[in-house]
């Protein structure tokens, strides 16, 4: 007999994967609680420097089921073309929505609108409950429950729950706590982050370019501005990042090319250093990792935040199994189920972001050669262009109902 619990689950970490995960799990009929350490707020007004999201067309299906993308839908661009290339070599490869018969291939989203319509959901559930600003300060699991330790202000509560989820990020303070190891690699690169504009439409057309210093990803966004995730050496992102605002653009334009016109105006800069890192576990009994807590990713191909959300549907997918079959839902053969449909997708995202990172980053002439060949036959033979298509569309492997445009409980999604 399981002991009584404050909450069934308790997610810490209320970002957009965890807080996606408190709204998926609205459909089922388990007493989540969300707690966040940071103050929620909402910026009404939208700013020339919003960071950019690359939303997957399987997310789009995820939110969807999730009833988050009619709200989310008229503020997205979408992505009807990608165009992959090495700088200063012939290879390319070419995607289009239209081979895969899809409105999008992808969506650009600003961060500050996902997070408002996410912040909105939240308040809509009755069952739900938020606790911020609130520090988790202990964890502790056993085998009847487990015990979250927060502070609120000078105020400490606990939280008996049967299942902890962390979802706080590559800082994770739930994994700290209970001393879970990481894999970590240093890629001894930075991504500069910012938005610039061209003097001419972008098309919808999103660009991946290979350079000497690391990927370059442009990507389409509203009043015509590209989202830019610039990757380059870390002893060189600080000159990056002191150039005025016209050796900026001319360096970039330099690496970019101009396939997107003459660029005319960016935005502020941020830089992030990389690395690779991957939780050595990713449950245990009464505990589930997701999103960053669980991986972070090179941002080639942008499909970190992507990998998260998967992680959300297939752990609310279980969970709501697990619940309906009067299971306990903390207990490891239920985690493993997710732990194990999990791990496929994520080794998979892991050795494609950090192979391609690598590759290309490599500078030998036979490596440039098959690399470049690669790309043609990629270009040119469609069913190998499908597979990389369904990949950069989170459409490949075994997908939970989320995924799939079906709701939580099996019902079709209309706005799929």
């Amino acid at each position: 007999m399981l002991e009584p619990v404050d909450h069934d689950v308790v997610i810490v970490g209320g970002g957009m994967v965890g807080a996606s995960l408190a709204i998926a799990l609205s459909a089922t009929p388990l007493k989540v609680a969300l707690l966040e350490a940071v103050p929620f707020r909402s910026q009404s007004q939208p700013s020339y420097d919003d960071r950019a999201l690359a939303l997957a067309y399987g997310t789009r299906r995820i939110f969807g089921g999730m009833g988050l993308w009619p709200a989310l839908a008229p503020q997205v661009t979408p992505i009807e073309r990608i165009h992959i290339s090495d700088r200063g070599h012939f290879g390319a490869t070419r995607l289009d929505r239209r081979d895969a018969e899809v409105e999008a291939l992808g969506y650009v989203a600003e961060s500050r609108v996902v997070g408002a319509v996410v912040a909105e959901r939240l308040t809509q559930l009755s069952k739900l409950t938020v606790l911020c600003p609130a520090t988790v300060t202990d964890v502790v699991l056993d085998s009847n429950g487990a015990e979250v330790v927060v502070k609120e202000g000078e105020m400490q509560r606990r939280l008996r729950c049967r299942l902890v989820v962390a979802a706080d990020g590559a800082t994770s303070t739930v994994r700290e706590l209970l001393g879970i190891a990481m894999q970590r690699w240093e890629y001894g690169q930075t991504a500069i982050i910012t938005n610039v504009t061209p003097d001419r439409p972008h098309g919808n057309r999103a660009y991946e370019r290979f350079t000497d210093s690391g990927p370059l990803a442009l990507l389409p966004m509203s009043d015509n501005r590209y989202s830019v995730v610039w990757t380059v050496r870390a002893d060189y992102a600080t000159r990056v990042l002191a150039m005025d605002d016209a050796a900026f653009l001319a360096a970039l334009q330099t690496r970019a090319g101009r396939r997107i016109g003459h660029l005319i105006k960016v935005g502020r800069r941020r830089d992030y250093p990389l690395a690779m890192v991957r939780a050595r576990e990713h449950v245990r009994p009464r505990l589930a990792l997701i999103g960053n807590a669980a991986h972070t990713l090179h941002p080639v191909a942008g499909q970190g935040f992507n990998l998260g959300v998967r992680d959300v549907a297939v752990l609310a997918e279980v969970l709501s199994d697990a619940a309906a079959a009067g299971q306990d839902i903390g207990a490891l053969e239920v985690l493993q189920r997710y732990a194990a449909w999990r791990q496929r997708d994520h080794l998979k995202m892991i050795a494609f972001t950090d192979g391609l990172a690598r590759v290309f980053a490599n500078p030998l002439w036979p490596v440039r050669a098959v690399r470049n060949m690669s790309m043609v036959m990629v270009d040119l033979l469609p069913p190998l262009k499908q597979v990389l298509t369904r990949h950069t569309m989170g459409l490949a492997g075994k997908l939970p109902r989320l995924a799939r445009g079906l709701s939580l409980q099996g019902t079709r999604d209309e706005s799929v």
